[in-house]
């Protein structure tokens, strides 16, 4: 005789318990996960990627994702060096490098890594005074990467990046720094004047040296300027004369031969006669 067939919710439950059982034996990990394996609670080993085969009921696996993750550090209340209430946030990038103490040095990697950004945020930028924050933010980044990276390196994270994104003052205190750039840039217009000034003064005390050693130029000089004037159409212009200017003719006058009178005497300008003895 024949075996009677199995009922069917045997059947059922027979294939049910078969998907059950390989899928708790089989897992498919993608190329940039590893799987921290637990034999009977015990650390076993990591595996991964492509096929894994656990041991059902015995073994259990936890998943780590080995990508650069990113977090958005909400907004801080900082208060800096110098007694200025801000709001600051900041974005963190971090990836998992030991998958093993990931998951057992800590008990959630995500979450505690997102308090340790926090608090070393706050910690690093109340250091700093508020122009250092404004000024120096690529070095501010630098110091809270280095803080973090220090910490989570016993959770087996790397923190490849830390980024500042906005500081948010208070009305009052953007108008006071508004009035300080206004003050600075009022300064700096003064001292630039104040170097042309000084510039033009040595430009023409360099040319009044030049024009005093050498008697012509002044002459060209006044010359031009007498061009200029006239060039300008004014209706009656005084100008002295200066002496270096008549005083070649002057020279040449008094070489020039003197006419001699009738008695054989020279004529002597007028108002330069000799006078006679009474």
């Amino acid at each position: 005789m024949f075996a009677s067939p199995l009922p069917i919710y045997l059947v059922f439950a027979l294939v049910i318990a078969a998907f059950v059982i390989l899928g708790a034996t089989v897992r498919i990990l993608r190329e940039y996960e590893r799987a921290v394996v637990f034999t009977l609670g015990r650390f076993s080993k990591v595996k991964g990627p492509g096929l894994v085969l656990l041991l059902p009921f015995i073994q259990q696996m936890v998943r780590v994702d080995l990508r650069i993750q990113v977090i958005e550090i909400p907004s801080q209340d900082v208060i800096s060096h110098d007694n200025v209430s801000m709001k600051v946030d900041a974005v963190l990038y971090f990836r998992v490098t030991d998958p093993e103490r990931a998951i057992i040095q800590v008990q959630s990697f995500l979450p505690a890594t997102k308090m340790l950004a926090q608090t070393t945020l706050r910690a690093v930028l109340g250091q700093h005074e508020l122009d250092e924050m404004l000024a120096e933010r690529v070095k501010l980044n630098v110091d809270v990467q280095t803080i973090l990276d220090s910490q989570t390196e016993a959770w087996g994270i790397k923190v490849t990046n830390v980024e500042i994104r906005t500081v948010e003052l208070t009305d009052n205190m953007v108008r006071a720094i508004a009035k300080q750039a206004e003050a600075e840039r009022d300064r700096r217009a003064k001292v630039i004047h104040a170097e042309a000034e000084f510039q033009a003064a040595q430009t023409l005390t360099n040319a009044a040296k030049i024009l005093s050693s050498i008697p012509a130029a002044m002459q060209l000089r006044y010359l031009q300027t007498l061009t200029e004037i006239g060039a300008e159409q004014n209706s009656t212009v005084v100008f002295p004369m200066p002496i270096d200017i008549i005083k070649p003719f002057l020279d040449l006058y008094e070489k020039t031969p003197k006419p001699l009178a009738a008695n054989g005497v020279a004529k002597l300008p007028l108002g330069n006669e000799p006078s006679l003895p009474v």
